[in-house]
């Protein structure tokens, strides 16, 4: 069941959580009650449809905690997952700044906890503070950086598309451990949306890396011992 807080009656909730947030961190205290003068903080269910594609998009959503797939569909109405975004993570903001319709759907894919402000309290944000700006500029080369890795690993082989996806979805969320890096163990047709790839061949993948010791998968939780030797299997 969602559990829905505002601003004016939870306070302290609300300042805690968005100040550990990365493109909150440092701004000037007059910026941060900007944020929080209007702001909601929510916790969605997994496969919550939190964005949907079409929709105006009247707030700008800050992921606190959980993970967020993006995705659309081809013209053959298929699914296509475009990213997956976790904590720390803006999402609607391109519909707030363009003031058009949302370009794809956003759905929750573990237990989420999520900070809202209407779209044009974002876009006074940003003309009222330059390290906003900045923070939203790092967002976004973070992500076109990410994407031009994907697409240069689009005529790779079935291992090492795989070995990105799970290394794309540890740069972004990944949980450092005694034992390695932690990310979600998504379902293997998320991991395949993402990579291209068939689910039988995700499966193979995974299977192939496992057997090497370079993951370990339990329950919820995908372990990657080493990020340098999924590199190299890229390289």
């Amino acid at each position: 069941m969602e559990d829905i807080k505002n601003y004016r009656n939870q306070s302290p909730d609300l300042r805690e959580s968005l100040e550990k947030a990365p493109f909150f961190s440092e701004l000037p205290e007059e910026s941060l009650e900007l944020v929080m003068s209007h702001a909601v903080l929510r916790s969605h269910p997994a496969n919550r449809v939190i964005l949907l594609e079409n929709d105006w998009g009247g707030s700008v959503y800050f992921i606190l905690d959980g993970w967020v797939k993006i995705r659309t569909h081809n013209v053959d109405g298929k699914e296509v997952t475009l990213n997956i975004v976790g904590k720390g993570e803006v999402i609607g903001e391109m519909a707030a700044l363009e003031e058009a319709p949302r370009a794809t759907d956003a759905i929750t894919l573990t237990p989420t906890t999520i900070s809202s402000i209407p779209a044009q309290d974002f876009v006074n944000l940003l003309n009222s503070d330059p390290l906003a700006g900045v923070r939203l500029a790092q967002v976004m080369s973070k992500r076109l950086r990410q994407l031009n890795r994907r697409l240069r690993l689009r005529e790779a082989d079935s291992l090492s598309r795989v070995a990105d996806t799970l290394l794309f979805l540890a740069e972004g969320q990944g949980k450092e451990t005694t034992q390695g890096v932690e990310i979600p163990n998504l379902p293997h047709r998320e991991l395949s949306s993402i990579s291209g790839l068939a689910r039988e061949t995700v499966t193979r993948s995974l299977t192939k890396l496992e057997k090497k010791r370079l993951i370990k998968r339990e329950d919820d939780i995908l372990c990657i011992f080493s990020l340098d030797s999924l590199e190299q299997i890229i390289s």
